[in-house]
């Protein structure tokens, strides 16, 4: 139930020996029809090559096809790479018969090497042959790097179906303008329409989730729309708007999670919400703050409470605020009361606190004032496990 859960679309995913793993690395998604398409993606100056070109050819609004290698990420690897990320989309559409503009590239691995285009090639026929309906399984398998599990999600409402695949356990915080993240429906989207969809649903998101605060340079989100649903097409003014948008919005919070869950050396999922902020920036602002403190995450790998590192982070994020009007919870205990560290932590609520740091989802709430801003920020722990994975990543 994947990004061929919606008519429309056929997927597959091979093993090309892109990666010395030996497990599959190269996926295919394509679109029966020309689809309408979407994309959100990384701001990192140093953006890899594949996204420069999806920037481009979606731009036109039109695609029929994503071609995704696993192994190397194409960025930071000179004009050659250009060329490389032009050859894989080439290549991929001599076989399958279209107009190299009408194919997308998506790229995640290691940065600085090249794509392995002679082992790519040799596996591209039987990647096309293989293209079926319920190829989902095989693409969402194929696109994954340190993943331990694929990521996969589905949802209908109102007649149409949505699907979505995604990867990527570390190097994230995207700041949307090696995540990648791919839905599809069957819904007929113009668009326009589907860009708008894309920036109301599926931006706060995938922008709340921050693994490790590193910004990749290969972060990619894209959103097909097949249009094989048929029927009326899908518009903001249309009554339909509202049951794609919560099937959408279904997909991708379920996506989210599955990536937060897995992120590289995770051992608590960290759910971070702010409200009562001057505006909804500025909860932003302080949510990732809190989300990417090293001290709020090893104090969650340690289960301890401490809630002066919540402080810390807060107060350090840049936002503007009142310090007297700080409040804060861990779970249902308030830790911080009127810019301090609450009477009651040290009266025992402290013990409760701790137990609550003990649960594989740790809340923290964070109250700022009494301003309309709020927002959220999705995170995890540091764990030793994250330091060995990262310091062996290459080796």
């Amino acid at each position: 139930m994947s990004v061929t859960f919606p008519r429309g679309f056929r997927a597959n995913g091979v093993t090309a020996g892109l990666k010395p793993s030996g497990n599959p690395d190269l996926a295919l998604l394509v679109a029966d029809a020309p689809a309408s398409v979407a994309g959100l993606f990384t701001t990192n100056a140093f953006a890899a090559w594949p996204v420069r070109l999806c920037r481009e050819r979606v731009a036109d609004g039109s695609a029929r096809a994503v071609i995704v290698n696993s192994g190397q990420a194409n960025a930071g690897t000179g004009p050659e790479g250009e060329g490389d990320a032009l050859a894989e989309t080439d290549a991929a559409a001599g076989l399958l018969s279209l107009d190299p503009a009408e194919v997308l590239g998506c790229s995640t691995g290691v940065i600085g090497e090249r794509i392995h285009l002679d082992e790519l090639r040799a596996a591209l026929p039987g990647l096309v042959e293989g293209l079926s309906a319920d190829g989902g399984d095989a693409f969402a398998r194929a696109i994954m790097t340190t993943d331990t599990v694929d990521k996969q999600a589905s949802a209908e409402r109102g007649g149409f179906r949505v699907g979505g695949a995604a990867k990527g356990v570390g190097m994230i915080s995207p700041n949307l303008a090696t995540m990648l993240v791919f839905l599809t429906t069957d819904a007929p989207v113009p668009p326009a329409a589907l860009h708008e969809l894309a920036l109301s649903t599926l931006e706060e998101p995938f922008e709340s989730l921050t693994v490790d605060a590193s910004t990749s340079t290969n972060d990619t989100v894209l959103l097909l729309a097949s249009g094989a649903a048929g029927g009326d097409r899908v518009t903001p003014s249309s009554p339909a708007w509202a049951d794609l948008s919560g099937a959408l919005a279904e997909v991708a919070e379920s996506l989210l999670s599955q990536l937060a869950h897995d992120a590289e050396g995770v051992t608590h999922v960290l759910l971070i919400e702010v409200e009562g902020a001057a505006s909804t920036a500025d909860a932003r602002v302080v949510a990732k703050a809190v989300a990417e403190s090293p001290l709020v995450k090893t104090a969650a790998f340690g289960g301890d409470p401490n809630p002066g590192r919540i402080l810390q982070a807060v107060g350090s994020s840049g936002a503007p605020f009142a310090p007297d009007d700080v409040t804060a919870w861990i779970g249902d205990v308030r830790v911080i009361e009127a810019g301090h560290i609450a009477r009651s932590y040290f009266d025992g609520d402290g013990e409760t606190a701790r137990a609550e740091m003990k649960e594989p989802e740790i809340r923290i709430r964070v109250s700022l004032g009494h301003g309309p801003g709020r927002s959220r920020a999705v995170g995890c722990d540091l764990s030793y496990e994250y330091v060995r994975i990262n310091g062996e990543y290459t080796t």
